[in-house]
């Protein structure tokens, strides 16, 4: 016989508790989502947390100083949304292990899911009457099977977090702070924990005094380690994160509503919405939750996966506004983390919604605890959603693994470009690959792998062309998606749908690995919008705009046929208002042939005189004198580039 807690006014109270048996059911459930998905292949920002874990192996103190290429650009890691306990401890596995594996990382990821499996039974013990069935339904959250399996800070945060929970209402402060600050180095939104466990004081503890100066823990924490990189850097992480939002638009309002909506969504599947609609059925209350799903139905998103589950939520979201009595702990936890959700995050992914996965659970079994076969029938069910996600899950972040061995030939003797994100630049960077960065030049002779899915970035070909070399598509056994072409899933980003995850039956993603040839120009006279423009430009132009001009750098070079006779260089270009470059200088093969300032913006034609050609082709290198950035867009702006070339 062991010993636990019910809530009660003042302290807690001990009570009878039944033999090992459930306990020993939830750590079969344990298993039986992680053992099969040991072998998960690296995924999602799972290679920004190793780049973080290898910087550590260097400087310690401060893993996220790394240094990476994130959508084309070379950014620091002082900026990425999470603090830098996840690194750390992908640190200490790379130091024991010598380089990364799979399976000993995954196996060593275990331990997350256990805590937080054994803070849930703990919690279950407290506030739910079948706290075995509370347990397991939490385990079966879909979003909780999947990225369980991922090396991302998500399972490790929400471990730490239900343990400081669980030790806070069971009076173990000296446990609790240490929880705590682990929570708090894992992700910023351990601060949400503060106003939970200011209600769970009010409501059942308000005479414990130390309680309330723990429940700060977090804010403190984090208040230390923002000094700590100040004083050691000379940078907050919170200011360099800041910039990125504004720099890419992450706090805009189309993002906030995308992000609410599918947060909304998400809320439904936290345990099977079927459930949800029986367990929170609202009496007249209902008939609101019921008319607003279905205007989401009308102006959202018609698909079933999105209304049902939409309208679950409402329920849950009435539900608890009018909680009182047992629930009501529960209740203020899942209000206060989802309405803080709505502010702070901006993808509406799913893996936001976890640490309120467990209240959720926890207070459907407080509804339903005289139907516990309902609650078993729900698990089962969530369970096997849950599985198939992962399996997909696991299916598309292997086919990446798999594509890159089928090319390790190649990339022993070839130079690789990986024009991707996630583990698809993994792979192929452990064959020896290089991130490709936006507007960068390859060179014939080269090798550009690539995805449709994995946020390509523009590129041009150095006056070559690219001839296939392998094409193949990533595909998945089951119809789910949670990620894919063509799928309105906002399972990992509202940028893709709104939907918790979709069924579909195309493949998830398509990727290909293309040869730079050599190629030379076609044109003596070269408009930024005909097709040939993009073999002819070797370097520092961006895409074309309006199909009918470029965007350049600082410096921006292009290849141009050689004339049958010498002509002049013509090169049209336009300085817009906010462009504070004035300077333009030309060079042909190397060799300065013009330069000219401009007293004022607007529309010109730099004119160079004729020169010989010895080759075939010309490289015309432009050049400005002063370049400038916009918020939203990352790019180095110098002038809009229309013509180049020789014309008499």
């Amino acid at each position: 016989m062991g010993s636990t807690w019910r809530v009660g006014a003042g302290h807690a109270r001990p009570v009878a508790v039944g033999h090992a048996r459930p306990l020993l059911i939830v750590l079969a459930a344990v298993l039986l989502i992680r053992l099969p998905f040991l072998n998960q292949a690296i995924q999602g920002d799972d290679v920004y947390y190793l780049a973080g874990a290898q910087h550590a192996q260097i400087d310690p103190l401060h893993p996220n100083h790394a240094r990476y290429a994130f959508l084309g650009q070379i950014v620091p890691m002082q900026g990425h949304p999470h603090p830098p306990l996840n690194a750390w401890f992908l640190a200490l596995l790379l130091w024991l292990f010598g380089d990364i594996y799979e399976v000993p990382y995954h196996a060593a990821w275990l331990v997350f899911t256990v805590v937080a499996a054994l803070a849930v039974w703990s919690l279950a013990q407290r506030f739910s009457p079948r706290p075995l069935a509370a347990t397991l339904l939490f385990l079966a959250t879909p979003s909780f099977v999947v990225n369980g399996n991922s090396l991302e800070a998500d399972v490790p945060f929400l471990a730490f977090w239900l343990a400081s929970i669980a030790l806070f209402v069971h009076r173990r402060p000296a446990l609790a702070v240490p929880a705590m600050v682990l929570a708090a180095l894992a992700a910023y939104q351990a601060v949400v924990m503060i106003p939970i466990l200011w209600v769970y004081l009010w409501l059942h503890d308000r005479k414990w005094r130390a309680g309330w100066i723990v429940s700060l823990t977090p804010a403190v924490t984090l208040v230390a380690w923002q000094a700590f990189e100040r004083a050691s850097t000379g940078e907050l992480p919170a200011a360099v994160l800041a910039g990125f939002f504004q720099t890419y638009g992450l706090q805009s309002i189309e993002r906030k509503l995308s992000n609410a909506a599918a947060l909304t969504a998400h809320l439904g599947w936290l345990v099977f919405p079927l459930l949800a609609l029986v367990a929170f059925r609202a009496g007249r209350l209902g008939l609101l939750a019921v008319a607003a799903a279905a205007a989401g139905a009308v102006f959202i998103d018609p698909h079933p996966l999105f209304w049902l589950s939409f309208g679950a939520s409402l329920l849950l979201l009435l539900h608890c506004a009018r909680s009182s009595g047992r629930g009501e702990f529960l209740s203020a936890w899942i209000l206060l983390f989802f309405a803080a959700s709505l502010v702070l995050f901006f993808a509406g992914s799913a893996r936001y919604l976890l640490p309120i996965a467990a209240p959720v659970a926890l207070l459907a079994s407080v509804r339903l605890a005289h139907r516990p076969a309902w609650l078993y029938a729900a698990f089962g069910v969530q369970l096997l959603v849950g599985l198939s996600l992962a399996l997909v899950n696991y299916q598309h972040w292997d086919g990446y693994r798999q594509f890159a061995r089928s090319l390790a030939r190649e990339a022993a003797t070839r130079r690789v470009w990986i024009n991707g994100e996630w583990g698809l630049r993994y792979y192929f960077e452990a064959e020896g690959g290089l991130a490709l960065l936006r507007g960068q030049a390859v060179q014939p002779g080269d090798i550009v792998v690539w995805s449709r899915l994995a946020y390509p970035v523009p590129f041009t070909t150095g006056g070559g062309a690219l001839a296939p070399v392998r094409e193949q598509e990533i595909r998945a056994s089951l119809p789910f998606r949670l990620i894919a072409l063509g799928a309105r899933s906002a399972y990992s980003t509202a940028s893709f749908g709104l939907r918790p995850f979709d069924l579909a039956r195309g493949p998830i993603d398509i990727v290909r690995a293309d040869a730079v040839i050599e190629r030379p120009p076609a044109l003596e006279y070269l408009p930024m919008n005909v097709p040939e423009a993009e073999q002819q430009i070797v370097s520092g132009l961006h895409q074309l705009e309006e199909n009918r001009f470029r965007w350049m750098g600082a410096r921006a070079t292009v290849l141009l046929k050689r004339p049958t006779q010498p002509a002049p260089l013509h090169v049209v270009f336009y300085i817009p208002e906010q462009a504070p470059a004035r300077r333009v200088s030309v060079s042909i093969d190397g060799a300065p042939v013009a330069e000219r300032t401009f007293a004022a913006p607007g529309a010109h034609t730099l004119v160079c005189p004729p020169v010989a050609i010895s080759g075939l082709a010309a490289a015309i290198t432009i050049t400005v004198d002063r370049t400038f950035s916009v918020p939203g867009d990352h790019r180095e702006l110098g002038i809009i580039l229309s013509e180049v070339g020789f014309r008499r």
